[in-house]
Parts: structure tokens; C-alpha cells; sequence
């Protein structure tokens, strides 16, 4: 059976993860692998990504299209934070079907929670399991809005690997860093430093597993966030505005900001008045039906809403007072100009020009 590690950095924009920033993982690639950037699913957010990667399917098979849902039938609403709502198998589940003993290490216990359908072995920083520390001789894990976090959960996944060998290792990252620093900053580069110097020294020692080193989304600085919800009701339009990017971690965007928008109409004689005043909003760079975005998309046309809006590079939806706040404040993402991430692959079956997206990932693993 093939062993594999995958790695997802969250919110790790191509920029990011460079030969200057992780140079001793760049001269693994050159001798065994490749180095370049794919495209992730829309929208451009964490639940809908790791779905995708987990399962190398669209949305519209995961079934998964946000961080938070709406049902303008029943007017339930919620975080999506545990099981339920991903309707693909997942390969954790494929490799634990097919005999192989499989670990998901996360950050964020939302991951945990929602995808550890399949895992025989499950950390999270968050929310961590005292028996899983003491087997692995790890401290308890810093706070997730730190760089330490990162190292600790990549270490905690080497550290499994070591002792336990395990089939399958999914292990992924808390965005927080990335959302507060570009590029280039300290606190960004130590993110990657720390991810470097920890599995080049597993892939010179395990040189027969598979190592995917990939992100679930970009991030952009945003300069203008749109309150749409309170502007659609001062138009007199009755709807439900959901950005698909809004989670429990504030800390990470604490406007909920994002650069997509599920607009909900609660009252339908009121279409051809909303797709006007949205097409008029300067901030909105398109705006879809639902059909056109479940196309587009690959998203289940049922889940999204009647329409679908998108913001220009640096704008996204958010809840802020009043209708519009320009700050210099906000990185976050959500909208097409996160979509480019990096793939650094150690050992893949397939060459490089087949690798487009990181759902591909999944999709050619024989589980």
C-alpha cells in the first residue's frame, strides 16, 4: 500500500512557499518531484477545500460549499463543524477500507470535526487528546493563533509517522499568521521555516512515502469591506446574505470578510429589482445565478442560494457597522484571486502537467 503525507498549509498563497522560504524542501523537488502552482475550488474557503482534497471531487459531489450554512425553507443556520455534511468518501476513508491505518492532524478542530470520519488516529490543537499526547511524548500545544502552532502540528504528525508508520497522514495548518502578515514578514517566513526543516528531515528518512505540500486557499489584502445585507435592506429588498467564509475564528477575518456572497431572495417578484441594484453596487465585480455558479463552479445548485455575488481583488462582503469600512487592516479571501496555491510533490505517480488542481492530489492515489 502506498504511504503517503499530505500537508495542507492554510491560506498559503503561492507567495508564500518559494525556494527562499523553504529551500531544503525546493532541492527535495528538484531531485524527486516538482514545485508549481494549482488552482483550489470555489469559494475559496477552508471547508469547501479540504472536502475537495480529501475526496479529489467538486463541491457539487462534497456537498460541502461553505464554512456556514443557511436553509431559507426552515431558517436553520450554523457553523459546519462536525460530521454530516460531506457527502463524498473521503480518502481516509478509501485507505482505512482498503486495510491501511490512517492520522489526521489539524490546527483548527473544526477540521477534525468534520472530516475524522475515516481517521484512526485524530489531533487536533485545538481541542487535543491528552492519551494521543503522552503516547507521542509531545507538550501541549500553544495557542492557534501562533506561528509555534504550525511547528507543533507538523511535529506531532512527524512524530506519528515515526513511531506508528501510518498509511495516510492528512495534517493541516490555522491561517491566522497569514492573515495578519504578507509575504516576506518574519512571522510569515518562520510559518514556512518551520515546515521546511521538519519534512525535509522526514522525506530523507522516509524516501519511499509520497509528500503533497499544498493550501486549501490564497490571501489577498482587501482595502473596502461591503456590508451587502444592510445596503440590500435599506433598497427595501428582503434576503438572507451568507458569506460562505464565515467561521468561529474571528481572530483569523473578524469581519467574517470574504470575496463571495450567497444571497438567499425571500421573496422572488423581487429578482429583477435585486440583479439590478447588485449589478449598480461598485463593489461587486459579478454577480451570478445560481445556476451560472453552479457551472462555473462545480457547486450544488440547491445549497448557494438564488444568486451569487462576487467581489473585485480588494473588496470582500463582511459585517461591519453601516455599509462600507476601508481599512488596511484585513487579509482574507474567499473570491477568485485566492484561488492560485501552491503543489510541492515528493514521489507522485503522475508527472506534473497532470497535477491542475489540488483535488488531483486524492483523485490519482490507488486507496
Amino acid at each position: 500500500m502506498e504511504k503517503v503525507l499530505i500537508l495542507v498549509i492554510d491560506g498559503c498563497a503561492p507567495a508564500y512557499l518559494t525556494e527562499q522560504t523553504a529551500p531544503k524542501l525546493f532541492a527535495l523537488a528538484r531531485q524527486r518531484g516538482f514545485v508549481k502552482t494549482v488552482r483550489c475550488a470555489m469559494p475559496s474557503v477552508t471547508n469547501v477545500n479540504h472536502a475537495c482534497i480529501l475526496s479529489g471531487r467538486w463541491p457539487a459531489e462534497t456537498g460541502v460549499v461553505g464554512n456556514y450554512y443557511y436553509d431559507l425553507n426552515t431558517g436553520c443556520e450554523g457553523f459546519i463543524e462536525e460530521r454530516g455534511y460531506m457527502r463524498a468518501p473521503t480518502i481516509l476513508q478509501r485507505c482505512q477500507q482498503a486495510g491501511g491505518k490512517t492520522a489526521l492532524f489539524t490546527v483548527k478542530g473544526k477540521v477534525l470535526g468534520v472530516y475524522g470520519a475515516g481517521a484512526d488516529i485524530g489531533l487536533s490543537a485545538q481541542d487535543p487528546d491528552p492519551v494521543l499526547l503522552r503516547r507521542y511524548g509531545l507538550d501541549w500545544p500553544p495557542t492557534i493563533q501562533s506561528i509555534e502552532a504550525t511547528d507543533w502540528i507538523v511535529r506531532a504528525a512527524c512524530r506519528c509517522i515515526e513511531r506508528e508508520d501510518p498509511d495516510l497522514v492528512y495534517c493541516t495548518t490555522n491561517d491566522y499568521i497569514f492573515h495578519h502578515f504578507a509575504p516576506g514578514s518574519e512571522p510569515a517566513r518562520a510559518q514556512i521555516t518551520a515546515v521546511d526543516d521538519c519534512l525535509a528531515q522526514l522525506a530523507a528518512s522516509q524516501p519511499h512515502r509520497q509528500i503533497y505540500i499544498t493550501a486549501d486557499h490564497g490571501m489577498n489584502q482587501k482595502k473596502t469591506i461591503l456590508n451587502f445585507q444592510a445596503m440590500a435592506d435599506r433598497a427595501g429588498l428582503r434576503t438572507y446574505c451568507l458569506p460562505p467564509l464565515k467561521d468561529r475564528y474571528i481572530e483569523n477575518h473578524i469581519y467574517q470578510e470574504g470575496g463571495m456572497l450567497y444571497v438567499f431572495l425571500k421573496e422572488p417578484l423581487q429578482r429583477e429589482v435585486f440583479l439590478n441594484f447588485a449589478q449598480s453596487c461598485p463593489q461587486v465585480e459579478e454577480v451570478l445565478t445560481a445556476a451560472q455558479a453552479a457551472a462555473r463552479y462545480h457547486l450544488p445548485q440547491d445549497q448557494i442560494g438564488d444568486y451569487v455575488l462576487l467581489a473585485g481583488r480588494d473588496c470582500a462582503f463582511g459585517e461591519v457597522e453601516g455599509e462600507l469600512l476601508y481599512t488596511e487592516a484585513s487579509r482574507s479571501h474567499g473570491s477568485e484571486y485566492e484561488r492560485e496555491i501552491p503543489l510541492l510533490a515528493l514521489g507522485a505517480p503522475r508527472p506534473e502537467k497532470a497535477y491542475r488542481y489540488h483535488k488531483d492530489i486524492a483523485a490519482y492515489l490507488q486507496f
